[in-house]
């Protein structure tokens, strides 16, 4: 970006230059002396000085606009990785609060389980935006089960399980460090990573739904 912004300023100089010199070399700066005998004098177009320096004007405009452009790129990667990582951090600490209660085991708090569950999904949900989770295309899909009374302590560990697997993915943890030959064995991690994303979707969607049949009886 420096280099850049270097490049322009130095255009800039050059076209300070180039027309300091093309005023000092011009017949107005010169009106007082004579041209040499025998010489015809230079005829300057100025049709042409205006087509040049429009072209440098347009040069400096395209760089200026490419400076800004990647400058807002920028901008906009930063926010990504900012929201991503926001995202990834919560439901790390939604699933610890989820999980110390079971261990606890505490009697199951239905409205509670309703607004981490719903967190849960629309975190996860921020964060496919980005990753773009995806399973395997010949895979058939199935239809979800939904939670039942009986099977939501299950499904509760279930979902902390799932989460532990997605943000101890390697392919998560060592993205800025990928081994060019290793590339095989983070293709499949960043599958599984896909499939532990979607499940934390259903999966915390249909606790989530159920959690709210249940949250009026208790």
């Amino acid at each position: 970006m420096k280099s850049k912004l270097f490049c322009i300023f130095s255009l800039a100089a050059w076209m300070v230059a180039g027309f300091v010199i093309v005023i000092l070399g011009s017949p107005a700066s010169v009106q007082a002396q004579s041209p040499p005998v025998g010489r015809t004098p230079t005829v300057i177009n100025p049709r042409i000085e205006d087509r040049n320096r429009q072209l440098s004007e347009g040069r400096l405009r395209s760089a200026e606009i490419g400076a800004t452009a990647e400058t807002e790129n920028e901008k906009h990667v930063q926010d990504a990785v900012a929201h991503m990582r926001a995202d990834f951090k919560r439901i790390q600490v939604l699933r610890n609060d989820i999980a110390r209660d079971l261990v606890a085991r505490k009697p199951i708090n239905y409205s509670l389980v309703v607004e981490q569950t719903a967190e849960i999904n629309k975190r996860a949900n921020g964060l496919n935006v980005y990753m773009l989770a995806h399973g395997p295309e010949n895979k058939v899909q199935e239809n979800p089960v939904d939670v039942t009374i009986d099977d939501m302590t299950g499904a509760l560990v279930r979902l902390c399980k799932t989460i532990d697997s997605f943000t101890e993915n390697p392919a998560l943890k060592n993205a800025a460090t990928v081994d060019a030959k290793q590339m095989d064995k983070v293709k499949e991690q960043k599958a599984r990573a896909d499939m532990d994303l979607l499940t934390i979707i259903k999966l915390s969607e249909r606790i989530k739904r159920k959690a709210e049949s249940l949250k009026d009886s208790q």
